[in-house]
């Protein structure tokens, strides 16, 4: 009975560290910190800012809306007739 749970912990052991890379010692922990630095720097940290400015522009339009100005402007529509998909009516052109 003894083996049977030390053997059921040395199989639990081993697939830990399976799922890890299978990469020993300092090597390991050292490539857990750099992964787990970039995934902050590349997600949770920008996803915290944008929240962060967010809740900063909803508190100055809450306190006076006519004084918020939004930072993005809009995109001019560069077509003649205003249409997002296609130019079918074209009078600039002459028919002759």
């Amino acid at each position: 009975m003894a083996s049977s749970w030390r053997r059921t912990i040395g199989n639990l052991r081993s697939f830990v560290g399976n799922s890890m890379g299978g990469v020993r010692g300092g090597a390991n922990l050292a490539s857990w910190v750099v992964a787990g630095t970039l995934a902050y720097y590349l997600w949770v940290k920008p996803s915290q800012d944008l929240k962060r400015e967010q809740e900063e522009r909803a508190a100055l339009a809450a306190l006076d809306p006519n004084r918020y100005v939004e930072k993005r402007k809009p995109i001019p529509d560069p077509q003649e007739t205003g249409l997002i998909y296609g130019n079918k009516n074209r009078s600039s052109k002459s028919e002759e």
